[in-house]
């Protein structure tokens, strides 16, 4: 089984790169982050017509996640329990279903803006909803997954220049903690080899250069639980994706399964 993450910013701006690539990918299960979409413009015809059934939640301009399977959808929620709220709203971000026997959590973490932002504090509360659901969800019995667009490099190299995240999100310690909160409720990151470059970077800001330079960052991420990590044969992220004519500004994350 092949599973996949990947912000698509954008599905139906999209939309024909990403039935491409499902179909060069030879993907089994996609989680997908920022629509951009209201519910009544999800292209679910399009993907049926691919062969992918579709969990979503979304709202409109912003957010929005989704589960895309071929190999089976079960048991769609699409919300975590005791999500908080930003400006009255509880935003579409979380999103999950079992799909060929193995459970899935597609999520798109609040970006955070600014340290000293309320969207910050809202992130953090967003990353505690999201423990507390998964350590009460999740059994060592099947394989579970939480995959998506993290907004928080885990680590000082998986940014292309610490220097200029000083002060910053994505990488202060209250996030990084957050998320080490996350995976000892029994989870492991998987760590993706680069397909080119010594780190395999998942974003590249679209101003600067930042692709062809390599100035990217590492915030998309695949969680797997025991059963999950131990059928994982490789993971990688496609960078080609990135390339061409109006691309995302994330690129897919990729695991290959034997399950």
């Amino acid at each position: 089984m092949r599973i996949a993450t990947w912000n698509i910013n954008g599905i139906n701006t999209r939309l024909e790169r990403l039935l491409d690539w499902l179909k060069s990918s030879n993907t089994d299960v996609l989680c997908l982050q920022e629509l951009k979409c209201p519910p009544e413009q999800f292209p679910e015809q399009a993907l049926a017509d691919a062969g992918y059934q579709a969990a979503f939640t979304s709202a409109g301009r912003w957010n929005g996640v989704a589960v895309l399977s071929r190999v089976g959808l079960d048991d769609p929620v699409t919300a975590l329990t005791a999500v908080p709220e930003y400006e009255g709203v509880a935003e579409p971000r979380a999103v999950s279903a079992t799909c060929g026997g193995v459970r899935v959590w597609s999520v798109y973490v609040p970006n955070g803006r600014e340290l000293s932002h309320p969207h910050y504090t809202y992130k953090l509360q967003w990353l505690a909803a999201l423990r507390e659901t998964v350590a009460a969800e999740m059994t060592d019995d099947a394989p579970y997954a939480v995959l998506g667009d993290f907004n928080i490099a885990p680590t000082d190299a998986d940014v292309w220049d610490i220097n200029q995240f000083q002060e910053s999100t994505h990488v202060s310690q209250p996030e990084r903690d957050a998320l080490t909160a996350l995976t000892d409720t029994g989870l492991t990151m998987l760590d993706p080899r680069p397909l080119k470059y010594d780190v395999a970077f998942t974003f590249w800001d679209y101003r600067q250069l930042c692709f062809p330079k390599n100035r990217g960052m590492r915030i998309d991420h695949i969680l797997g639980n025991a059963p999950f990590t131990a059928a994982v044969k490789d993971t990688y992220v496609d960078r080609e994706a990135r390339k061409g004519k109006s691309p995302s500004d994330h690129a897919p994350v990729v695991a290959d399964l034997s399950l």
